[in-house]
């Protein structure tokens, strides 16, 4: 999975309640520290650029790091089981990743 995608799984990952896709501007800082961590990128300026996309609410680039990561389980699991990590949710609701909480071990803090 490519790091921006990973670092958006993380994010809805660290947030069980969900988060509404127009309220991604409020976790901007957030994505930014997961996604330095898990990147090889230096320069704190492109990443920042490419986070202003993703939390952009008139663009549409969270769905598509939505459609990587279920892409990226589905090569790997079944769907019955991949399904329980997809970031989903119904029109105007919170976007979250079913998988429970008790189930994930975090080896370091993002």
């Amino acid at each position: 999975m490519p790091p921006l995608a990973k670092a958006v799984f993380f994010l809805f990952l660290r947030h069980a309640e969900g988060i509404m896709f127009k309220d991604l501007p409020d976790y901007k800082q957030e994505l930014i520290k997961i996604y330095q961590k898990i990147t090889n990128r230096v320069n704190y300026l492109v990443c920042k650029q490419s986070i202003e996309r993703v939390c952009d609410p008139t663009c549409n680039a969270i769905n598509g790091y939505c459609s990587t990561i279920r892409a990226a389980f589905i090569q790997h699991l079944d769907d019955r089981i991949a399904k329980n990590y997809y970031i989903t949710g119904s029109c105007r609701t919170p976007k979250k990743i079913e998988i429970s909480r008790e189930l994930v071990k975090w080896d370091k803090p993002l």
